[in-house]
């Protein structure tokens, strides 16, 4: 019989011991010290068999655990970084009213740019900006131009603006993919006017049309390298010499579920582009067209993402003479990036290009390791997968929202390790 209430009070406080450690899994694990007297009415309500003063205890413990863990709570307070960085993206990325910090590039190859512009909001989704920009190498731009957001329910968006650009020292390798690594360089100024209109029908489509006056002035270049026309002739260089004059048009359709073309995570695009330039003695008048893809593929909450991205650009009648300045290329940092800015230019060009990023801080910092290949054809039936230029690097990006202001890149080609400085996403 003694045997019996020794086993007997033993089970019990096994149950009292393990009720005890559930209770403190379910309240966080919380270390607190709750009163002798409850407990010692816990164990007397299971030793007597009394389960609704068990239970009664055991709600009186839950309350002692809520109410010790209420004493020690907070609100979340962000620290000094965090709150530097959502006051940066406020006021320079999502609602950047007067003056504010302009990234951004003059001319592919213009170097390190520093730029500043002015907005003035005139109704509640239209606003003016002027701004401008000057790089290393003495590009310049100075452009004024508006913008109104979301009419039609939200479904159009319209944009006008006009310039002047300044790239003083743009490098031409020549025509193909077997041209030296020893450039020459122009000089090209282009003074422009116009304006597009973008519309979704529903949320997942963007139509485009645009329509803009563009005034070219070909000179001789002020880089280290030979000017133009020291090493080219017109059957090297179509069109050395001339400073055409053209009216672009350009109309697009495609499916775009991305956040934002300026930066995004997850969505993808699939864009198709024509673009009519008339010349206006129609000497070099040509048709071209793009078609784009960009797919972002997250995984795990969007802590890592896969994001690929293809981009053909075709003229259209191999028979045109497109002058060598507005011919298709790869080399840059949103090209090629192992390789030098308008590396490689013909009337065709083909690039894939692949990403693996991950997310240290999602306010405002991504990383990605990245591979870009590509080809430029005089022909169209040409292109392949023979014959490629390809790279490899590794990249960190500043973004906010919907932009990316600043992306520092190191990437390796056949030619070298290039260092980029972009004002862009890299797709």
């Amino acid at each position: 019989m003694a045997y019996l209430r020794t086993a007997e009070l033993k089970r019990l406080s096994g149950i009292r011991d393990r009720s005890a450690r559930t209770l403190a899994a379910e309240a966080g694990d919380m270390r607190v010290r709750i009163p002798m007297t409850v407990s010692l009415a816990v164990m007397l309500a299971a030793a007597s068999g009394d389960r609704c003063a068990a239970q009664d205890s055991r709600a009186a413990i839950i309350t002692a655990l809520q109410e010790a863990k209420a004493k020690t709570a907070a609100p979340y307070t962000p620290s000094r970084p965090e709150r530097v960085l959502v006051a940066v993206h406020h006021e320079f990325l999502e609602d950047p009213s007067g003056f504010y910090p302009y990234f951004a590039s003059v001319y592919s190859g213009g170097g390190f740019t520093l730029g500043a512009g002015y907005r003035r909001f005139y109704g509640d989704r239209t606003h003016a900006d002027v701004k401008g920009l000057y790089s290393v190498k003495s590009y310049k731009l100075l452009e004024v131009s508006t913008d109104s957001w979301g009419h039609a329910d939200g479904r159009l968006d319209l944009h006008a603006r006009a310039g002047w650009r300044d790239a003083t020292q743009v490098t031409f390798y020549g025509l193909g993919m077997d041209t030296p690594n020893d450039p020459s360089n122009f000089r090209m100024k282009q003074g422009y006017i116009g304006g597009d209109a973008a519309t979704r029908p529903v949320p997942w489509t963007v139509f485009r049309a645009g329509m803009s006056y563009e005034d070219y002035t070909l000179e001789s270049g002020d880089g280290p390298s030979p000017s133009i026309e020291e090493v080219h002739t017109p059957a090297s260089a179509p069109g050395l010499g001339a400073s055409p004059k053209y009216l672009h048009l350009s109309a697009s359709g495609g499916i775009d579920t991305r956040p934002s073309p300026g930066y995004a995570r997850r969505g993808g695009l699939y864009e198709v582009t024509y673009h009519n330039y008339a010349d206006r003695d129609d000497t070099y008048s040509f048709d071209r067209m793009d078609a784009e893809v960009v797919q972002h593929i997250p995984i795990l909450r969007e802590n890592w993402v896969f994001s690929l991205h293809g981009l053909l650009r075709s003229t259209l009648d191999d028979t045109d003479t497109v002058p060598y300045f507005l011919m298709p290329s790869l080399g840059s940092g949103s090209t090629l990036r192992g390789y030098s800015s308008w590396r490689f230019r013909d009337l065709n060009s083909l690039l894939m290009s692949g990403e693996f990023r991950w997310i240290p801080n999602r306010l405002g910092l991504d990383m990605a390791i990245f591979y870009d290949t590509g080809k430029v054809t005089p022909q169209f039936r040409d292109i392949s997968w023979k014959g490629l230029a390809s790279d490899v690097g590794i990249g960190i990006r500043f973004h906010g929202p919907f932009a990316t202001p600043l992306r520092i890149e190191l990437a390796n080609g056949r030619e070298g390790t290039r260092l980029v400085f972009a004002g862009s996403a890299a797709f």
